[in-house]
């Protein structure tokens, strides 16, 4: 893609916290900074992803099925430190290629998803690299203007999250792939990692600072409580093989109905006291 392309693409994710309209409604996108193999400059592009297990995120070397890799994927190979932008958190990664079996399970769960990459394969004449990008250790930078505003963008996507993973389900067939098993536990384990710092974290100081907010607090813990049982019973229902499509969109539906009531609290309660309102 041309700079011309990107810039309006990387302007409006930025913007809108990693949404993007147009061709891009309803896509994953991140924003992949490289560091130029010979000019040394950073370089950003706008880039669809598939999750994957343990934090890591999968890049497609596609350059829309040009014959040539794409600029970014030389610029990782000379140096595999990047930085990602994911609309909520701006961190640092390492770059890996993989190679054999890994490279050909994510490609299968990738043409899962959409017949698209098959396609630009064709037209590359090459075998499309995929790129493992595995967060480097340490606290990622909040993309918000202040501690409120922190909070809901992250809660913001959270409820993206389960948009795409609803519409994902309804359109997923009979059949429920890999891919999208992933997309959920992925969003379990972000759902149980926030609520964990929120436990451990945030509540204590908000509490210590104002104790007035005690009975605040104890009912967003008991929310958090309520959620985490509903995430368990999406993981049960993930792991059993013979998870029906309704069945999931159960799941689905009760953990979205219940975790919107709870962010909407929190913010309603929390946003002015963490802004000094």
């Amino acid at each position: 893609m041309s700079n011309d392309f990107n810039t309006p693409v990387i302007e409006e994710f930025r913007a809108n916290h990693g949404r993007v309209s147009g061709m891009f409604d309803g896509a994953r996108l991140i924003l992949l900074t490289t560091t130029g193999a010979r000019s040394g400059r950073r370089h950003t592009v706008p880039l669809g992803y598939l999750r994957d297990r343990d934090d890591r995120v999968l890049v497609i070397a596609s350059a829309g099925g040009s014959p040539r890799h794409p600029a970014w994927f030389h610029n990782l190979r000379a140096d595999p430190v990047v930085t990602v932008e994911d609309g909520a958190f701006i961190y640092e990664a390492t770059a890996e290629v993989l190679t054999g079996a890994a490279r050909d399970d994510a490609w299968a769960r990738a043409t899962e998803t959409s017949d698209g990459w098959d396609g630009y394969q064709r037209r590359s004449g090459r075998t499309l690299p995929i790129v493992a990008l595995t967060p480097i250790p340490g606290p990622p930078r909040f993309n918000g203007t202040s501690p409120g505003d922190m909070l809901r963008v992250v809660h913001d996507a959270f409820r993206r999250e389960l948009a795409l993973i609803r519409a994902e389900v309804a359109a997923s067939g009979t059949a429920l792939g890999a891919q999208l098993r992933i997309n959920c536990l992925s969003l379990c384990s972000g759902l149980h990692g926030h609520h964990v710092r929120e436990d451990q974290g945030m509540f204590p100081a908000l509490e210590h600072a104002d104790p007035g907010l005690a009975p605040t607090i104890a009912r967003l813990r008991a929310e958090h409580q309520t959620v985490a049982e509903l995430v368990e019973r999406l993981r049960a229902a993930l792991a059993d093989p013979d998870l029906t499509r309704a069945a999931l969109i159960a799941e689905v539906d009760a953990l979205t109905g219940d975790l919107e009531r709870h962010l909407a609290y929190e913010e309603e309660a929390l946003i002015p006291v963490l802004d000094g309102a």
